[in-house]
């Protein structure tokens, strides 16, 4: 796409000019304000200012909330949890500074900046340019205090959350070992980390342990005797959606263990992270055209600008924990939301703003939320939209059955059972498919010695793929749908695999290694 020519200009001094060395103001702290001994009167960013070219160019964003002074506790280590708190690992990403301090009962909380620093993010080549002074500029597209608004509203909608604090981390600051000259002077954020056996207490009560995604994932695949709450995690991201929380990849999520009557292991969704919740990006005129270029940066507003841009870092996960939900689930949950809710809760959770920034953002943020709440329904099918045209259904390491019925109303249902129980048994996974939605149902038998079964003489059908995996896998295909090319096609090596088809698989084997993997972990990467 050819820029207008008024954009080629500041994009050719972009490239071509020096980073600002001294970016970032140096203390929080607003000189000359004073407050209660135990308080200081901070900015979150009052380099994030613009003059009206810059507010032109860039956007206004939240510039006015970032530097608008507000009060906020200072940091002491010794009164913020009872029992006081101790440095613990340090952590953080590309952009945040952060680590994890520990509790004198052993639980752990997650302390890091509000304010991000990018550089790490950029290749090298780029960072002493202007481009990095852009980047950087863009934290101020997030709204400072956003996450003090979500726990509230994720109370009232039946999702786990955590509860962040907010402190100014004083200038003299040495209890935080390394990390103390980092944190001196900024503006952090406390709030629960819900990783691990020794912080499960609170909402998360009784469950048996506490694992990150990657973890979750690998046991969800290695038996049937683990698997994930979907519907508990379509709710979640049925909230992320309506908070326009577009950052919500595995890496946000904890899950909780809970022992269910059957005597499975149910995995129960906790979100973690809400730095990107209310984000305002598209209001200048580089910001206007990079929004158009990369859809997740678009602005939370009244209308629900872009449901895959929203949801884009979020795929992987979605694959994984929302295969069997159908359509009328994504309504359902949609409009349980709605009910919950309410103008009370909105207006409840949006009076958590600190009063200064409420008095220039809090009408605007509680209009926002009950426009798109009216929208909810639309948007969520919209979401089922984009999740159902490619599903994955997986198996396990153990062995299964995976039986594909093509039915004469156009519909495909496919079933996963347990080889080892009995014919009558509930099957671990079941959804109807229907061609008009979904183009493609991949199935996955990982390891163990799987069988497919697919039947059926229709008209229309989705393509369904097999990947067999490492075991002996055995494809019986007797299906035929009306058309040229076939919709049955199996991955995986010639060797140790039965393949009996008189009807639509196209046999895709090799004599090497397989076509394709889904790893146990869940990464298919």
């Amino acid at each position: 796409m050819r820029l207008p020519l008024p954009c080629f200009f500041p994009l050719l001094l972009t490239a071509t000019s020096c980073a600002s060395s001294h970016f970032f103001q140096p203390d929080a702290r607003v000189s000359g304000r004073t407050a209660a001994p135990d308080s200081a009167v901070v900015t979150a960013g009052r380099h994030y200012q613009r003059g009206p070219i810059g507010r032109f160019l860039l956007g206004q964003h939240y510039r006015h909330a970032w530097a608008e002074p507000v009060t906020l506790p200072v940091l002491n280590l010794a009164t913020a949890v009872p029992g006081g708190l101790k440095p613990g690992k340090v952590g953080g990403g590309f952009q945040t500074t952060s680590m994890t301090v520990l509790g004198a009962d052993g639980r752990a909380y997650a302390l890091r900046s509000v304010d991000k620093d990018p550089t790490k993010a950029l290749p090298k080549f780029l960072r002493p340019t202007l481009i990095l002074t852009i980047v950087r500029d863009a934290t101020s597209a997030g709204m400072p205090y956003g996450s003090l608004v979500v726990p509230p509203l994720a109370q009232a909608a039946g999702v786990y959350h955590t509860n962040p604090r907010l402190y100014y981390v004083s200038a003299t600051e040495n209890g935080l070992g390394p990390t103390s000259e980092r944190l001196r002077g900024r503006v952090v954020l406390l709030e629960e980390k819900w990783e691990g056996k020794e912080n499960i207490y609170g909402p998360l009560a009784g469950a048996l342990d506490l694992e990150e995604s990657e973890d979750v994932l690998a046991e969800r695949y290695a038996s049937p005797k683990a698997a994930l709450d979907e519907a508990a995690f379509l709710r979640a991201r049925l909230l992320d959606l309506w908070l326009g929380d577009w950052d919500r990849h595995e890496g946000q999520w904890s899950w909780a263990a809970f022992k269910q009557p059957d005597g499975r292991t149910l995995w129960r969704p906790v979100p973690q992270d809400r730095d990107q919740v209310f984000f305002r990006f598209d209001d200048g005129l580089m910001s206007w055209l990079v929004s158009k270029a990369v859809a997740k940066f678009r602005t939370f507003g009244p209308k629900f600008e872009s449901v895959e841009g929203y949801t884009r870092n979020a795929q992987y996960i979605d694959e994984r924990a929302l295969s069997e939900q159908p359509r009328p689930r994504y309504l359902a949950a949609a409009a349980e939301l709605q009910r919950r809710l309410t103008d009370a809760v909105i207006d409840s959770a949006v009076r958590r703003l600190p009063p200064a920034i409420y008095r220039h953002e809090g009408a605007r943020l509680a209009a926002g939320l009950r426009a798109r709440r009216a929208a909810l329904p639309q948007a969520a099918a919209e979401f089922y939209r984009l999740k159902a045209h490619r599903v994955v259904v997986a198996g396990t390491d153990e062995d299964e059955r995976f039986v594909v019925e093509r039915r004469t109303d156009s519909t495909t249902v496919v079933s996963v059972y347990s080889m080892g129980g009995k014919k009558t048994a509930q099957p671990l996974y079941q959804r109807t498919f229907h061609p008009r939605e979904t183009h493609t149902i991949v199935l996955h038998g990982l390891e163990g010695k799987d069988r497919f079964e697919i039947s059926g003489k229709v008209r229309a059908s989705p393509f369904v793929d097999i990947y067999g995996g490492p075991g002996e896998d055995t494809v019986q295909d007797s299906s035929r749908v009306a058309g040229l090319r076939r919709k049955t096609r199996f991955f995986d090596t010639r060797r140790n695999n039965t393949l009996t088809s008189t009807g639509e698989t196209k046999n895709q084997t090799t004599r090497g290694v397989a076509t394709h993997a889904f790893d146990r972990d869940g990464s298919g990467r």
